[in-house]
């Protein structure tokens, strides 16, 4: 007896554990643009060439300073007619003189050292170049701010990307609710039909056929639901096998939307500081036509022998040197007034292209605003439509039950319902995008 009880325990315990679902997750809007920001590789890619613009105006930035370089080097003067020993110059008796006294009838031979190091520094420290170091670096400045504002204009729009498919993953989950409904619907409408007795074979074909249509609905708003799902967990890094439960839903009325007069974005500023690049980036060019002013020293350390293994024994000779060098170019072939000029180019075309995008972002924004007003004054006047719909959906079901209403009027009674609830979530979806729109724009 007691086996019995425990076999139906352990049983009981298997059962219970084995209908245990697994957990969803549970994600939430704000949860679903984190992660997708953190995921995304345009962001990434903006951050990388901020880290690069920071560090070019670093390289700019070095040539302020001085440089200061170093040598080295070490010769042996081959004796070609006797490789294996060193240079020598004799000097004969007959030079005469003094010389020639001295040696008594003798010669005597130098030998010249084979063995040369010599080692050196050399320091440059720029005084004045008439606006060649100062622009590039501002030029590199603007760039910097550049890689800053497309940083920021990156994450609105990857911010902006993850709002869209949150809300088109939730909009698409209503829908498969929509279809299984409207799918219910027709189904019981068949069940009431085929239980009062013989059924009309016109109504009877013309409900099954749309109970066929609606069964391609559903499965359609399956496919859709699945698709937007699976793309939504790929960008925010979860995994495409694990449940998903998106807890922000559809608001039923919406604020009035505070938008301020559009007056800057990062694409603007992009554009400016594009143009200011290109201006200082040609006044540089033409500052290489003008002289460059530098201070200048030297110091050279050199020591001499005839065996390499006695090359420093003796102290070498040292010499140093300052002073101010002026560097003038003469002639290039007009290289610096071309490049002067195309990057004078760059600038209006840069300055071109801000005054387009403030014309055309401009009226994106205000678009924008306006159909968010538009439709959000219009949503009560919608939901009211949507109700009576309803309403009317109610008592056609009711007439066709008592066989006062044929099919043909049910189903475009249905047909009108389904619409208006996919109508009525549309709007929605586009209210909300209309916010974010505003928001990536003129935030």
């Amino acid at each position: 007896m007691n086996k019995i009880k425990i076999a139906s325990f352990a049983g009981v315990f298997c059962a219970l554990f084995m209908s245990v679902p697994s957990f969803a997750i549970d994600l939430s809007l704000n949860d679903a643009v984190e992660k997708i920001i953190s995921e995304s590789h345009d962001l990434k890619k903006a951050n990388a060439n901020l880290t690069k613009a920071e560090a070019s105006l670093d390289a700019a930035n070095a040539n302020r300073w001085f440089k200061l370089d170093g040598s080295a080097s070490y010769m042996n003067m081959v004796n070609v007619e006797n490789p294996s020993e060193s240079q020598k110059v004799e000097l004969s008796p007959s030079m005469g003189g003094i010389i020639a006294e001295m040696l008594k009838g003798q010669s005597v031979a130098f030998e010249i050292p084979d063995n040369i190091f010599q080692a050196g520094l050399t320091l440059t420290q720029p005084i004045y170049t008439f606006g060649k170091i100062g622009n590039a670096v501002k030029s590199v400045r603007s760039a910097v701010k550049m890689a800053e504002k497309s940083q920021e204009l990156t994450r609105r729009e990857v911010r902006y990307a993850a709002t869209e498919l949150y809300w088109t993953a939730k909009m698409t989950e209503k829908v498969v609710t929509l279809a299984e409904n409207d799918l219910k619907n027709a189904r019981a409408a068949k069940r009431k039909l085929t239980s009062a007795g013989r059924a009309n074979r016109s109504n009877l074909l013309k409900i099954e056929s749309d109970i066929a249509t609606k069964e391609i609905n559903v499965s359609d708003a399956h496919f859709d639901r699945d698709t937007a799902y699976r793309m939504l967990k790929i960008l925010a890094g979860i995994d495409v096998d694990e449940p998903l439960i998106l807890t922000d839903d559809f608001p039923s009325d919406f604020s009035v939307l505070d938008a301020k007069k559009l007056t800057t974005t990062p694409q603007w500023e992009i554009l400016n500081e594009q143009a200011n690049m290109y201006e200082r980036l040609a006044r540089s060019q033409r500052a290489n036509n003008y002289p460059t002013l530098a201070a200048t020293a030297s110091y050279t350390y050199s020591s001499m022998s005839g065996d390499i293994g006695h090359l420093f024994d003796k102290k070498g000779g040292q010499s140093a040197s300052w002073g101010v060098a002026l560097q003038m170019p003469i002639f290039n072939g007009g290289l610096n007034r071309a490049n002067a000029t195309i990057d004078a180019m760059n600038a209006e075309a840069a300055r071109q292209d801000l005054a387009q995008a403030k014309k055309i972002t401009t009226e994106q924004y205000n678009n924008a605003v306006r159909q968010y007003n538009h439709l959000r004054d219009n949503l009560a006047s919608l939901e009211n439509a949507r109700n009576l719909a309803a309403k009317t959906y109610t008592l056609s079901q009711n007439r066709f039950a008592s066989g006062q209403t044929s099919a043909v009027e049910l189903a475009e009674v249905s047909a009108g319902l389904y619409q208006l609830d996919l109508a009525l979530l549309n709007t929605k979806y586009k209210i909300l995008m209309s916010a974010e729109t505003v928001r990536k724009l003129g935030e």
